[in-house]
């Protein structure tokens, strides 16, 4: 099993938008960097449970759990000229893009903030705390894992 960070500004996305939807699944899609695409398409797979994080916020923080349920497709936004992200370079061949469908788990009775995540030596390799890692999905080792957890 693989573990994940999904970072969503709660403007655009919160984890109260994804537990309103049916079944408490939605799919992630928008994601326009190569690297978290390959993420995504190549080592995502079906059961990887995530950190619901929210970004750009008052208090960003991780706010919850996900699960994969359904691994890398075409994201049909970028095939949608109307779509907030349409690429016009994407074609039903060549997708480009793609998307993986997440079901809520577990929404955290508080928020764990990005500065006690900073706090925690046991987290100071933790690519979310690196310099210049925006990724908007990251990979989580089992060890960070299962620290977060027994924060929250």
């Amino acid at each position: 099993m693989n573990y994940w960070l999904f970072k969503s500004e709660p403007e655009a996305f919160s984890i109260s938008d994804l537990a309103a939807c049916p079944r408490k699944t939605d799919h992630w899609d928008g994601i326009r960097n190569y690297q978290a695409r390959n993420l995504m398409r190549d080592q995502m797979k079906k059961g990887d449970l995530g950190f619901f994080y929210h970004s750009s916020c008052a208090v960003p923080g991780v706010v919850g759990t996900v699960e994969v349920v359904r691994e890398a497709y075409p994201d049909h936004t970028a095939l949608d000229s109307n779509a907030k992200y349409y690429d016009p370079k994407a074609t039903v061949d060549d997708p480009r893009w793609v998307m993986v469908d997440l079901r809520l788990r577990r929404t955290f009775k508080r928020v764990i903030s990005l500065q006690a995540l900073k706090a925690n030596d046991a987290l100071a390799e933790m690519k979310l705390l690196k310099r210049g890692n925006r990724l908007s999905i990251q990979p989580v080792t089992e060890h960070e894992w299962q620290v977060i957890m027994a924060m929250a």
